[in-house]
């Protein structure tokens, strides 16, 4: 079954684009803030919210996962109140960040008004340099003679770095409570159109930093830049040769080699690399997993290194195909997958498609609701079980792997390479798994489906999955609900590696190797 990319839809979607608004145009609307991030008045955020609640009621399964009826109700409480008075349409968004982070799922995701995106990105006020989360601060990651690399950003516009960092986590969501993919996008990721709806558009900022080796803070004020200008900044970024190791846009979808004569290299770097079984590019990919597994046999390689950091996700049945490689056990995508609903799509009125780059026509529509009653046929109970035939048994493959499994993960592991994660764990023979709690769940999930709504007044996009999954993971002690993969060895980015251009992670696991010889 499909799975939405959550990465992509949260890098890529219509507000990290530049669109024009020809609608706009020819209206011949003043381009100026006030128009697109408007005031809403407590009739129209009421009417919104309201609407808001009652489709997340109606179609999102996962809305009482990790959170009990009384504290989602508590939570839309606080956000009725925050109503009562009148607020800009970027203040609004803001609240409905945190009911959606709340909630507790990777998929969930949120844009403003594509007006209001759009005018954000023509504006010089952007930030200029790349930050980096290191050892839990910000670290300056641009190369330019106003500030080394490598120091330490105290302040920013005199906002404390800790500050900034936990004003964006709202913009990270996560499956359950998992916190770490908040703490590094809160540095990495947000300095983009993230800052500029948090904290406004800014002439200039004034940076408040410690260089390495240095006793005394130094401060320097730089002008803000375009859009297109911090976007070549971050191409030139210090630790760009490193990072790109793992960037699924820059890297094959999937690779081998070998690093040394005893340990193979498997990269996954993205689950796209077919839409599902029918695609002609499956079997292709099936035939390349195979030739791995097969090589190592033949050369009886003994050590063999999955790195899946990332990785945020795609399509199943790309997923299981290695791990059928791994274990000596059957296993399932899924012990339990269900929607709510049944006869369509609850509020169609409000129902954008599955991008928030373009609405879904009604041919589009109407194929959606056939696939959606071949997956989900019949509702019972407030139940619609998913349909028994996407959900096979996978049986183990040969010749299997039965040497040294090492799992590489990261925080920006998510959805079906989570998935993958989680099975690893749970099946895979003689395998350590190293690197970062992933993003998405251990145990359970929201996902393969997506739905995106438009609220009336606000103009706010909303995505959620709406199949309830429970994955086919047996419970681990060092398994909380509720968290991502934990994993047996937790490794952080280093400030030494990061100033080195050294893989942290990577280093981690070939001196593990090496120590076992």
């Amino acid at each position: 079954m499909k799975k939405i990319l959550f990465l992509i839809l949260m890098v890529h979607q219509a507000w990290a684009q530049s669109p024009a608004n020809s609608s706009l145009k020819t209206k011949q609307v003043p381009d100026s803030l006030s128009i697109y991030n408007r005031m809403l008045n407590p009739s129209e955020m009421t009417e919104d919210l309201n609407l808001f609640l009652d489709i997340q009621k109606k179609a999102n399964s996962g809305l009482y996962r990790y959170r009990s009826q009384k504290q989602i109700d508590s939570i839309y409480k606080w956000a009725f109140r925050r109503a009562y008075q009148p607020m800009s349409k970027i203040d609004f968004y803001k609240i409905i960040l945190q009911l959606i982070d709340f909630e507790g799922s990777c998929h969930n995701y949120s844009e403003p008004d594509a007006g209001l995106v759009g005018y954000f990105n023509k504006q010089r006020g952007f930030f200029p340099f790349a930050l980096k989360y290191i050892e839990g601060n910000m670290i300056f990651n641009s190369k330019t003679a106003k500030i080394p690399v490598g120091s330490r950003v105290i302040s920013i516009n005199n906002v404390a770095d800790k500050v900034l960092m936990q004003s964006f986590f709202k913009y990270a969501t996560a499956d359950g409570f998992t916190q770490t993919q908040k703490l590094s996008s809160s540095v990495d990721r947000s300095y983009g159109l993230r800052y500029l709806f948090e904290y406004g558009i800014k002439d200039s900022f004034t940076i408040r930093f410690l260089a390495p080796g240095a006793t005394q803070p130094q401060t320097v004020t730089v002008p803000a830049v375009s859009l297109e200008e911090r976007k070549a900044n971050l191409v030139l970024k210090h630790s760009a040769p490193i990072d790109s190791v793992v960037d699924y846009m820059v890297q094959p979808k999937y690779s081998f080699k070998m690093v040394n004569p005893t340990t193979g290299l498997l990269n996954l770097r993205i689950f796209s690399m077919a839409s599902g079984p029918d695609d002609p590019a499956f079997p292709v990919y099936v035939a390349f997993v195979d030739s791995v597994f097969r090589t190592l046999s033949k050369n009886n390689i003994s050590n063999l290194i999955l790195d899946i950091r990332g990785n945020p996700g795609g399509s199943d049945p790309n997923f299981e195909q290695p791990m059928m490689y791994l274990t000596d056990s059957s296993f399932k995508e899924n012990t339990l997958a269900y929607t709510i609903f049944d006869n369509g799509i609850p509020h169609e009125k409000y129902f954008w498609g599955i991008s928030t780059a373009e609405r879904m026509d009604s041919v589009a529509k109407a194929e959606g609701k056939l696939m959606l009653k071949d997956y989900f046929p019949t509702l019972r109970n407030g139940r619609n079980m998913q349909n028994v035939k996407y959900n096979p048994v996978y049986y183990p493959k040969q010749p299997g792997f039965k040497g040294q499994l090492y799992l590489l993960i990261d925080e920006n592991v998510a959805s079906a390479a989570s998935h993958l994660a989680s099975l690893v764990k749970a099946y895979a023979r003689n395998v350590k798994i190293v690197g970062v709690e992933t993003v998405g769940g251990y145990y359970a999930h929201n996902g393969h489906m997506s739905l995106i709504y438009e609220l009336p007044h606000s103009r706010i996009k909303t995505k959620f999955s709406i199949v309830y999954v429970d994955q086919d993971a047996p419970v681990k002690p060092d398994q909380p609900i509720g968290r991502g993969i934990i994993p047996d060895y937790t490794v952080w980015p280093t400030f030494s590696d990061f100033m080195q251009n050294k893989d942290t992670q990577m280093e981690y696991v070939l001196k593990l190797i090496a120590d076992k010889s």
